[in-house]
């Protein structure tokens, strides 16, 4: 794993989860971590979602290590289906937990990396949460995101 330059707590949690990296993570890793445009082509269940997202919560969770994180949208997912981004997220909860306790563990502190879905059935409630504490991953829809540029 130390070839894509992952933090050791965000590189422990993928390897005590998966073991190793799906030919598409492999591939898609470095270029993501080097800042290129990157389009990754697999199929269903190949891991394409965690190669984008983990380099994202890594670059996060490093953040978090250096200093406080601000209450800022960092990471915007925008998927087709309001299903879909529910999906998302809750599959986000796993690392985003996993990496924070091993972070705890290393570092005594607890980093707050939050991900949250804004879709046309977000309550108004909800919306003012966000508005309030933005999340620092947002997954929504093409409609909501719209609604949230204009």
């Amino acid at each position: 794993m130390h070839v894509f330059q992952f933090h050791p707590a965000v590189a422990q949690w993928f390897e005590q989860t998966f073991g190793s990296p799906t030919e598409p993570q492999a591939h898609g890793w470095p270029a993501i971590q080097s800042g290129r445009q990157v389009l990754i082509s697999a199929p269903t269940g190949s891991g394409k979602t965690l190669a984008a997202f983990l380099a994202s919560l890594d670059a996060l969770f490093r953040e978090g290590v250096e200093a406080e994180l601000p209450d800022e949208i960092q990471v915007v997912y925008v998927s087709p289906l309001k299903a879909l981004s529910n999906d998302i997220r809750k599959n986000l909860q796993e690392p985003l937990a996993g990496i924070r306790a091993l972070l705890g563990q290393r570092n005594g502190g607890e980093i707050d990396v939050r991900a949250e879905v804004r879709t046309g059935d977000t309550t108004a409630a909800q919306r003012q949460a966000l508005i309030k504490k933005p999340p620092h991953i947002l997954v929504t829809t093409p409609e909501s995101l719209y609604l949230l540029l204009t």
